[in-house]
């Protein structure tokens, strides 16, 4: 079970968590809890690293941003034990739970189980602090932002857990954005594939680390809300969305007589901003000329369009960046535009991309050729186009995000459609 920042964010939130979880200990489960820090207590140890030194050692940064986990770690196992429950707290050392990278970046490799698996046996729940890890040479380290969903995918992998409950403020995956779209329906079932491109392309309900963590060790992860009442449905009776393998989803169809949906869900993301880099020389080697200084720079780079080339062996180099990155962007470029020989460069952050997503792609004809005719009908002007075999992504304006997040929920008859795969 993994509770998020909103879930943990005071006593009274805590209490709540402890008794979600000791009703699952109730129904027989040897139970392992991962939290994570309080709603904005990151970002406050983050600013007192910021004002102690802004040049600061990344490894004293991770052992202060990793304190906000271990608060909530304890405060649970605390709160647990005021219920009755046999309780402690596991820090990322203690288990250890080993990691190699960069500090505030690092990334799992192995998690010591045995002394955790027998407490869990004798009917202790462990509560585990999510985001941080044990650094080869011994030290405290993180595992970047939104790190305890990997945490918590790791440990369900490494215990041979049933399933994996990510309880948040949201009681599952939606078609789309229930604040922008009233009718959006939960789904019952998504297969990684699909969560993979979701979480990658706007949908913030999953981490994309843990969902590609939990395709690579067929972790079965279920996303469901911590803000139940005490007779809500039992995690058990899948009352969220279920994360599983494509072949576990035909057998559940087959069985359940259902046919998949074409089209999962529209995502949509703000975060981008977009790069055109004009009259480029056509020649070879010069793509890797613009796009070898942003990469050793870990600046990571999504659609990228070349126009053809002109006449005079000229083209035109389209390409999006986060948001966060795009002055950092234009400096590196800037300084290599002798040797990209580039004409000028031309940014725009008042972008969207939208993207529509489904396993249903691969055996459909037509899925774009809808999109486009959506988006055309409704004079929303696409400024680029990316497509991968689940998925394809456009750019827009940022002010017609809402109008094309409905209009294409409506194309794709997610409007009606009951809560299903």
């Amino acid at each position: 079970m993994k509770f998020g920042g909103t879930s943990m964010a005071g006593t009274e939130r805590i209490r709540r968590v402890a008794r979600i979880v000791r009703r699952q200990q109730a129904a027989g489960h040897e139970v392992a809890v991962v939290v994570s820090a309080m709603a904005g207590e990151t970002d406050r140890l983050v600013t007192f690293c910021r004002e102690a030194n802004p040049l600061y050692d990344p490894a004293e940064y991770d052992v202060v941003v990793a304190s906000g986990e271990q608060v909530t770690a304890g405060l649970l196992a605390l709160t647990l034990q005021a219920l009755g429950c046999r309780a402690r707290s596991w820090l990322g050392w203690q288990m250890a739970l080993h990691t190699v990278g960069a500090h505030a970046k690092a990334r799992v490799t192995s998690i010591d189980t045995a002394a955790l698996l027998a407490s869990m046996a004798a009917g202790e729940i462990a509560v585990i602090p999510g985001f941080q890890g044990l650094s080869q040479d011994g030290r405290i380290t993180t595992l970047g932002r939104g790190g305890s969903d990997t945490s918590a995918v790791a440990v369900a992998a490494a215990i041979g857990a049933d399933r994996c409950d990510i309880y948040t403020d949201v009681d599952g995956v939606y078609t789309t954005d229930p604040r922008i779209v009233a009718k959006a329906r939960k789904l019952k079932y998504v297969t990684y594939e699909e969560m993979l491109e979701l979480a990658s392309v706007g949908a913030k309900v999953l981490q994309t680390r843990s969902v590609g963590l939990a395709m690579k060790a067929g972790v079965r992860v279920q996303v469901l809300s911590s803000f139940i009442d005490d007779d809500a449905a039992p995690a058990d009776d899948i009352p969220g969305t279920m994360i599983v393998s494509d072949a576990e989803l035909d057998r559940i169809m087959k069985d359940q007589n259902m046919e998949r949906q074409l089209i999962t869900g529209i995502a949509h993301d703000k975060n981008e901003a977009k790069i055109i880099l004009t009259r480029v020389p056509d020649r070879p080697g010069a793509v890797a000329h613009i796009f070898s200084p942003l990469a050793a720079a870990a600046i990571n780079v999504d659609m990228i369009i070349q126009n053809v080339g002109r006449e005079k062996g000229e083209t035109d180099v389209t390409f999006t960046v986060p948001q966060a990155d795009l002055a950092r962007s234009q400096a590196l470029l800037e300084g290599q535009k002798g040797a990209i020989g580039f004409n000028r460069i031309i940014t725009d952050s008042k972008i969207a991309k939208i993207s529509v997503v489904g396993v249903g792609m691969k055996s459909h004809a037509g899925v774009a050729a809808t999109m486009f005719k959506a988006l055309a009908d409704r004079a929303i002007n696409i400024q680029a186009i990316s497509t991968s075999e689940i998925k394809v992504s456009v750019l827009i304006d940022e002010d017609e995000t809402e109008l094309a997040v409905r209009v294409l929920h409506t194309a794709y008859g997610l409007d009606t459609a009951s809560e299903a795969a």
